[in-house]
């Protein structure tokens, strides 16, 4: 089975909950249709009672005509009033269910999947490919339902009026049909460079506009405009080929246009000389062909809009065919409250390009103690611990809580049981009401106070322009890096786990920052089993157990003056990171 096939397979389950309006819709098509092929039938009937019985051409006749044709103009109107309207709000409906199935699934493709994805050219799959695929939705059974009946419509009245001639004119069509095959295929293939490309262009121009800080401190601007420049040309170029196999497209198809014209003038003329067609056969006749040509030109054009949608569709299943590596296993519980206990057993990690990151790791970090993992770039400090909420899986060995193998429990009620302070922090464009919320949805006014407090963030957020209902801006642009930091802090608060993970949280800040953000860290570690990865190795000298880990995994272990005693890598580590800011 071919690509596309496979795709418009895949494709059809989407139209089953819509089936009545799609069948009321087809049911709208076939009327709108017997209207164009009731015309030439009325002309045929007046040219003849003009030519042979001018008698029985009256004046009532001609209105009785006229009359029954504008009903029909009428159901013909309602009709397709109903197919522009409600047959649309169809293909609307189907790609906003595409659009939440792509949502979702996205959802659920872990952190390994995002680490090669460009966040542009996923944007360009979730609005503009789906855009397209609501059109393609909405007129691709439409249109071939509709020239299907017209075709096979004007070839049966056709065949009436004369047999050898209809079957000439039908001989072309798939002549016409072989002629524009070749330039389908071509413009399939640009459509679908021209998506890839769309959404390169889309992730420069989101990696730039989110980098625009960094840009214009290195003045780098020139640089950023020649890159756009370069991605920005190649989408031209690739358009340009699109529309040549566009126009090759529409060439052939008026070229045939032309030549199935004048063949029935030609052929139709002689019939006439040998008395095998009446004249006004010849008008019907030019008119059926008229409709003949515009249900194929609509066909040959509508393949333009299937490349779009189909293209749309195939890209569409690219990232539905993502595999799901980290999901629940059938049958999986909620991982019940737990005191915070937990064990790595000869734990293995790798990613899938290759390359061990850790080996054979076992540890046991009892319920409440903190455990701090520092070592050199690359060690797989933040590795170990992103193992721990199954953000990636473990290759070999297991992970428990309180004795419960994580991947035995829910991912959503292991996450709901561990918090997590990166680094990195990302806030969501909206306020710092909205921002703390995050942590416990649904969450009380007082609740959501109570974690600023905690956090120490409640005094800078009071002096903000509107408090709590100021908006922070595009990832919290309108804050510093202390006062974001804290807001993150007050969402973990809110959601209040008995398992903590402090990535890195200080090592961005100022020192006035570090020293605020610290103290909202010991008051949030509190009673919590904490694993915290520092390089100023200053801020952990309280933890209960220190691992030093490296490529080669931990080598060493103990509490802070265990390890200076030793006077190992830890001992080197804290005298190149401590005493130079202590002289």
């Amino acid at each position: 089975m071919s690509q596309k096939s496979s795709a418009v397979k895949r494709f059809i389950p989407y139209f089953k909950p819509y089936w009545r309006i799609m069948v009321f819709d087809l049911l709208c098509a076939s009327l709108t249709t017997v209207c164009e092929l009731v015309l030439p039938l009325i002309v045929r009937h007046i040219t003849n009672l003009a030519m042979t019985d001018t008698a029985a051409l009256t004046v009532a006749l001609v209105l009785r005509l006229g009359f029954a044709y504008i009903f029909l103009r009428m159901v013909d109107v309602a009709a397709n009033y109903y197919m522009q309207s409600v047959g649309h709000i169809m293909g609307s409906r189907i790609e906003t269910d595409m659009r939440r199935d792509l949502f979702e699934h996205l959802q659920k493709l872990s952190f390994a999947y995002y680490d090669n994805a460009k966040v542009g050219q996923i944007m360009a799959r979730i609005t503009s490919d789906l855009f397209d695929v609501t059109e393609f939705a909405h007129h691709c059974p439409e249109e071939l339902f509709i020239a299907a009946i017209k075709i096979i419509g004007s070839f049966s009245i056709l065949c009436t009026m004369n047999v050898p001639l209809t079957l000439l004119v039908f001989a072309m069509i798939p002549l016409m049909v072989l002629g524009t095959l070749y330039f389908s295929k071509k413009m399939h293939e640009a459509f679908k460079e021209s998506r890839h490309l769309l959404g390169e262009l889309n992730a420069k121009v989101e990696d730039s506009l989110l980098g625009v800080r960094v840009v214009r401190s290195f003045a780098n601007e020139p640089v950023e405009e020649e890159h756009f420049r370069e991605g920005n040309h190649a989408f031209l170029g690739i358009k340009k080929k699109q529309y040549h196999y566009m126009a090759g497209f529409g060439s052939v198809t008026r070229f045939f246009n032309g030549l199935m014209y004048i063949v029935v003038v030609v052929v139709g003329a002689l019939c006439i000389i040998r008395g095998s067609i009446t004249a006004a056969d010849l008008v019907a006749y030019l008119l059926y062909v008229t409709t003949l040509l515009n249900s194929v030109t609509t066909i040959v054009n509508f393949s333009e809009q299937f490349q779009r949608g189909i293209t749309g569709v195939e890209r569409f299943y690219e990232i539905m065919d993502e595999p799901v590596t980290i999901q629940d296993k059938p049958g999986a519980k909620a991982l019940p409250q737990v005191k915070g206990e937990v064990e790595f057993h000869d734990v293995t990690f790798s990613y899938n390009e290759g390359g061990q990151v850790l080996s054979h790791v076992s540890l046991k970090v009892p319920a409440g103690e903190s455990v701090a993992l520092v070592g050199p770039s690359g060690g797989g400090k933040t590795t170990l611990c992103s193992l721990i909420p199954r953000f990636y899986e473990v290759t070999g060995g297991s992970i428990t809580i309180d004795g419960h193998d994580i991947r035995d429990v829910t991912t959503r009620s292991l996450r709901s049981q561990i918090g997590v302070v990166q680094q990195d922090v990302y806030l969501f464009s909206g306020t710092v009401r909205d921002n703390i919320e995050y942590g416990k949805p649904g969450a009380s006014d007082e609740e959501i106070r109570e974690a600023a407090r905690m956090a120490g963030a409640d005094e800078f957020i009071e002096s903000l322009p509107q408090g709590y209902d100021t908006f922070v801006g595009e990832r919290g642009v309108k804050l510093s890096g202390g006062q974001k930091q804290r807001i993150s802090i007050a969402r973990v608060f809110l959601k209040n786990p008995p398992v903590l993970i402090l990535d890195e949280a200080t090592s961005a800040l100022d020192n006035e920052s570090e020293l605020l953000v610290q103290r909202s860290l010991e008051k949030l570690a509190q009673g919590r089993t904490t694993f915290t990865i520092a390089h100023r190795l200053t801020t952990i000298r309280n933890a209960h157990t220190i691992l030093v880990l490296t490529s080669e995994g931990i080598v060493e272990q103990g509490n802070h003056d265990q390890l200076m005693a030793k006077k190992g890598l830890y001992y080197s580590l804290y005298r190149m990171y401590a005493e130079p800011k202590a002289s």
